[in-house]
């Protein structure tokens, strides 16, 4: 080694030392990697860990939640566009309505146009979409819709803590969210805050499926049914939370519970997830393959 090499590997050793003193900057170590799947969504890695469901019961038994992966952002009119263009029988003409109510997809001026306001609908999230296409897009893009328990476990996160329920003002701001009426036109994707993971939109922006989103209440066929649980309906509800001051998870559950498969809604939308980065994506999918 030379005398310049040498004087350029002291001075990279005292960059490095200056770096350690200093700190390395926090952007990129404290947020989970952020990766795109062969479709172009950027997904981001969710670590698992554990996780106290809102209904724990006595006993408050955690749940362990794998690692998952799960897109940046709620999909788009956009992306949804794509998506119908490629699969005909979820255009809006011709869905079934066992698969779609009325409302589904209304604000497109038709099958494939978003009208003349495209530019303000094309990034923003799409709605007005049932669970079906929902959850085919998800299968068309090498997906799944995320389950009810990740989708809780990612979105407690705020922009700093992975529990965000322990920041003081989180869940005021989203039940101030809540209250507010839904916007002809919602703004676009990443209009609101970024949580610690690095995911866009978790509250303030609209509502989201989920794969299993009927399955909190569902113990039976009918309140009168014997192995029916009374304490999951109105005020009974509050004895088996975790949080009996969780009034915005609540709203989450009470909201799921009251859908159907085939309801459009004007603040409920949808993003993917993945227990792995997909492989495959664009497939399409036969109406009634099993999974």
């Amino acid at each position: 080694m030379n005398k310049k090499e040498a004087k350029q590997l002291g001075w990279g050793w005292e960059l490095l030392w200056i770096a350690l003193l200093l700190g390395f900057p926090s952007k990129g170590f404290c947020q989970s990697p952020k990766r795109s799947d062969p479709s172009g969504s950027s997904m981001v890695k969710v670590d698992g860990g554990l996780y106290l469901p809102m209904f724990a019961g006595k006993v408050r038994k955690r749940e362990r939640v794998n690692t998952f992966w799960i897109d940046q952002t709620a999909v788009t009119h956009q992306q949804f566009l794509a998506f119908v263009r490629a699969n005909p029988r979820w255009r809006r003409s011709r869905i079934s309505r066992l698969f779609a109510g009325p409302s589904y997809l209304q604000h497109w001026k038709n099958d494939l146009s978003l009208g003349p306001k495209a530019n303000q609908l094309q990034n923003s999230p799409v709605t007005y979409v049932s669970w079906f296409p929902a959850r085919y897009y998800c299968k068309w893009k090498g997906k799944r819709l995320p389950r009810t328990h990740e989708w809780e476990y990612m979105a407690m996160a705020s922009q700093t803590r992975k529990q965000g329920q322990k920041e003081p003002g989180y869940l005021q701001r989203i039940l101030a969210w809540y209250s507010k009426p839904t916007s002809h036109i919602l703004p676009p994707v990443k209009s609101t805050y970024r949580n610690v993971w690095g995911i866009y939109d978790t509250h303030g922006l609209i509502w989201e499926w989920t794969l299993d989103f009927n399955n909190i209440t569902l113990t039976g066929d009918a309140r009168s049914d014997k192995a029916l649980s009374r304490k999951l309906f109105c005020g009974a509800g509050s004895q088996g939370a975790s949080n009996v001051n969780d009034y915005a998870s609540f709203m989450r559950f009470a909201f799921r519970s009251s859908l159907q498969f085939h309801f459009t809604v004007a603040n409920l939308g949808f993003r993917c997830a993945s227990s792995s980065l997909p492989t495959n994506h664009g497939k399409k999918e036969p109406l009634g393959k099993k999974e």
